[in-house]
């Protein structure tokens, strides 16, 4: 089982005070429980332990051991049994520790959850929604640590989204349980402990729109999860150098809001698409096809794509961080893209060179 830090519980943060994302998605996970009396917890580890990940700590002494359910480890079989609650007329949230497990509950997700609706002519929705952490860097090797988030945006059948903000953990979860659909809910391991300020008119979060986090007009850097801070991070490096970029946050993968990122790209005429997955048949493969199909005369340069290496993530933190996408990659690759030079010795941090 994965081990990791277990904050203490303390207030909810209101409006305009500090918190964490982590908190963020807990007060998410407060108010829906609060607010529908359909709304149940269910995973491994999710009542006593507070959640592998501190997630749902203190929710079992709230809500008691019917609204927080522990689970066996099988996910097979807890999440079949979320499928079945929903199809009941329950809004069941389901989590999975990590993404890799979430494989072993594949069967459930593809060929139950995603196909009854249309198979039964309408007449069963799955209004489930299944929450689990992605991503790398935290040194936990292969079987905690890819981003397979893609895979599922594969899927028809299903909304898979991706919350990057302190905002969009506390505001995304509402949304997705108005769903009729399954809403799979991708949280970047990395980003449990970033802090910041709720905004005071922060609330519901439209799931179908991505968001510009950074306005620009050279390039469109193009990404979602815990890539937006690397990202916006080499964004700030490349306006140093007088490069002036757009930063993207895809937010829902599936859908996908192709008006968002066509627009963005048809303002800047370039683009370098940031994805934790492997580049082979990757998300950053789909944008990037679609952006050839749909704005092909808008582009001025070759899409670049900064992707992980086609590796299983190693364990060791030098060669893990080597693996993933990093900003110097990022930087590098918007670089190459508006056609500046780029310093043979530049540390990419991984795979980032042009699709092709």
């Amino acid at each position: 089982m994965t081990t990791a830090h277990t904050p203490t519980v303390g207030p909810a943060a209101p409006s305009g005070e500090k918190t964490t994302y982590r908190e963020a998605m807990r007060e998410a996970l407060r108010e829906a429980l609060r607010t529908d009396e359909r709304v149940f917890l269910m995973g491994e580890d999710v009542g006593r332990y507070g959640g592998c990940f501190g997630v749902s700590l203190g929710l079992l002494e709230e809500f008691g051991p019917e609204r927080i359910r522990d689970a066996p480890l099988s996910e097979s079989a807890f999440v079949g049994a979320g499928i079945g609650a929903a199809l009941a007329g329950m809004r069941p949230i389901v989590e999975i520790m990590t993404i890799n497990f979430s494989l072993l509950a594949l069967d459930q997700i593809l060929n139950n959850a995603a196909t009854l609706l249309h198979m039964s002519g309408g007449q069963l929705p799955v209004p489930i929604v299944i929450r689990m952490t992605t991503g790398a860097g935290r040194q936990l090797a292969a079987q905690h640590s890819h981003s397979l988030e893609g895979w599922y945006a594969h899927i028809p059948g299903l909304r898979v989204l991706a919350p990057a903000t302190i905002t969009d953990a506390r505001h995304m979860l509402a949304p997705a349980l108005a769903d009729p659909d399954p809403v799979l809910i991708f949280e970047h391991g990395s980003l449990y402990n970033a802090s910041g300020r709720l905004s005071t008119h922060s609330g519901p979060v439209d799931i179908d729109r991505a968001a510009i986090r950074r306005p620009g007009t050279d390039v469109s850097v193009i990404t979602y999860g815990g890539s937006l801070p690397k990202a916006l991070t080499a964004a700030d490096d490349l306006a140093s150098s007088g490069i002036s970029a757009e930063v993207v946050d895809l937010r829902t993968l599936r859908p996908l809001d192709d008006a968002t990122i066509g627009d963005s790209v048809a303002r800047t005429h370039r683009a370098v698409v940031v994805d934790e997955g492997w580049r082979s048949g990757s998300l950053a493969a789909e944008v990037s096809a679609r952006l050839t199909e749909q704005h092909f005369y808008d582009l001025d340069a070759p899409i670049e794509r900064v992707c992980s290496a086609e590796v299983p993530m190693p364990y060791a933190r030098q060669l893990e961080q080597t693996a993933l996408p990093q900003p110097a990659g990022i930087v590098t690759a918007a670089r190459r893209a508006v056609g500046e030079p780029v310093p043979t010795s530049a540390d990419e941090g991984a795979d980032a060179g042009r699709s092709s």
